[in-house]
């Protein structure tokens, strides 16, 4: 890709993007020409990933090595930004992690970094570039939720179905307050996906003792995404599949889908 002037190139913040769905967001929206403030814990690997991005296609390409567990989290992060003199135009709403015992089998501090992850942190990431972008007359939003948003709640994983159900209402709500202001707004809402998710929740054995045949990629939904994003789409479910899926959870009797979903997390749940 010819270089482009700085001031010419929008950028793109995105969470969680050391792995999975959040570097993928980073290289699809590198590939479109976009700058990338990249945010994760892991140090290395987000450098690592800025440096390739950078200079494959002749982009800026910074790490911001931050927890977003932590209180008002966001605020360095676009504290961070401002210092560069650029604004955010994209917004990734991708970090996040599971806990797959029950809600008391772990310490409350490893719900309340959950919640402060999936949730606060990042509400609080939207609330700091929507005014600029009102200001700008455009910007675009992508809240990566699940298609366990859709789900009743079972045992494990406790917290998860209601952040993701929030995310696509939040994502709503968003939509209809700042669409006409310019700013594009999507819940994507994936299945099964292959990425580090399962290990880091310590359910991957599990998921490889149980193969599903219709897996996606990190890739296809970021491309999903985007792709929603730019025609407007609020909420995406990217795959037959899936779509599929969210179709019975919403509109089968939800005695028999509380039922079915129970039955089919059982297990995912881990021992406390």
């Amino acid at each position: 890709m010819a270089e482009q002037g700085r001031e010419h190139r929008p950028l793109a913040l995105v969470t969680g993007a050391s792995s999975g769905i959040g570097e993928a967001f980073a290289r699809a929206y590198a590939a479109r020409g976009h700058d990338l403030a990249l945010v994760a814990r892991r140090a290395d690997r987000l450098r690592a990933l800025a440096d390739e991005l950078a200079a494959v296609h002749r982009i800026e390409a910074f790490a911001i090595p931050a927890d977003l567990a932590l209180w008002e989290a966001h605020a360095p992060i676009l504290g961070a930004i401002a210092e560069r003199g650029r604004a955010v135009d994209v917004l990734v709403n991708n970090a996040g992690f599971g806990i797959a015992q029950s809600f008391t089998g772990v310490a409350w501090p490893r719900q309340r970094d959950f919640l402060m992850t999936l949730v606060v942190n990042a509400c609080g990431l939207a609330y700091g570039v929507i005014g600029p972008m009102v200001q700008r007359g455009a910007g675009a939003i992508v809240n990566v939720a699940s298609l366990a948003g859709f789900a009743p709640g079972a045992a494990g994983h406790t917290l998860y179905p209601g952040a993701k159900s929030l995310m696509i209402k939040f994502s709503q709500a968003l939509d209809a307050e700042y669409r006409a202001k310019g700013i594009r707004v999507t819940a994507v809402c994936p299945g099964f996906t292959r990425t580090e998710f399962a290990l880091a929740a310590g359910t991957q054995a599990i998921m490889d003792a149980s193969p599903r045949p219709f897996f996606q990629t990190a890739e296809q939904v970021a491309e999903a995404a985007i792709r929603a994003n730019a025609r407007g789409q609020v909420v995406l479910i990217p795959g037959w599949h899936n779509q599929i899926a969210a179709a019975l959870l919403q509109h089968l009797p939800q005695a028999l889908v509380g039922a079915v979903i129970r039955r089919g997390a059982a297990k995912y749940h881990l021992e406390d």
